[in-house]
């Protein structure tokens, strides 16, 4: 399929499979696309937890109004933020630039400090929607890599992330969770795989200028 025909195929599945799993080297590649994926300023604010235990995915599927497809998934992927991105995360990731480019410190140096002041200047809530919007970015890439290697996927909002926290004890990763992305295979009783797209025309959504 092209990319196209690849995100016509793909919808928010509803049934998964209980019976098929995603193999390890396609999780491979959806962790490497998610360290891939763009983010503001480069700072990678994000972790993603893979989860494959039935039990866990139970216990998750009831503070995620017992949306079946969580228990029913090959795995649960879940998206989180970095609860905690200041001076310190900041210059991890320039001395990350200084030694995969072998940039000198003079050349980081300004860009840093200004992103540490920047940072600095910014409400914890804030800080905290910027790092949300990152992980929205974050899922879109791993929804369109999910559809070119025909994986199944249903993107969730609907869960309880303080249970999701509490649960998984993120607060000792310093993490928060944000999205949940249980994938798998599409049940071939899933009549909503059958249904077409609904989207508004290109003319409506595209302005060209």
């Amino acid at each position: 399929m092209n990319i196209i025909e690849s995100l016509q195929w793909r919808y928010a599945t509803k049934k998964f499979d209980t019976t098929k799993e995603v193999p390890q080297e396609k999780i491979n590649i959806l962790k490497e696309a998610f360290n891939l994926t763009a983010t503001s300023y480069g700072l990678q604010p994000l972790k993603l937890v893979v989860i494959k235990d039935k039990e866990l995915q139970k216990e998750l599927t009831k503070h995620s109004w017992d949306q079946q497809q969580v228990a029913d998934a090959s795995h649960v992927l879940i998206f989180c933020i970095e609860n905690t991105v200041g001076e310190d995360f900041i210059t991890k990731y320039f001395d990350n630039v200084k030694e995969i480019r072998n940039t000198p410190e003079e050349i980081l140096s300004p860009f840093k400090k200004q992103l540490v002041d920047s940072f600095k200047s910014k409400p914890s809530e804030e800080v905290s929607n910027w790092a949300i919007k990152q992980a929205y970015l974050a899922m879109g890439n791993i929804l369109t890599v999910c559809a070119v290697e025909e994986i199944d996927a249903c993107p969730m909002e609907g869960f309880i992330p303080e249970k999701y926290n509490e649960i998984l004890k993120l607060a000792e990763f310093d993490l928060s969770s944000v999205l949940v992305l249980p994938i798998g295979y599409r049940a071939e009783d899933d009549m909503f795989s059958e249904f077409k797209k609904v989207r508004r025309s290109i003319n409506d959504t595209v302005i060209t200028l």
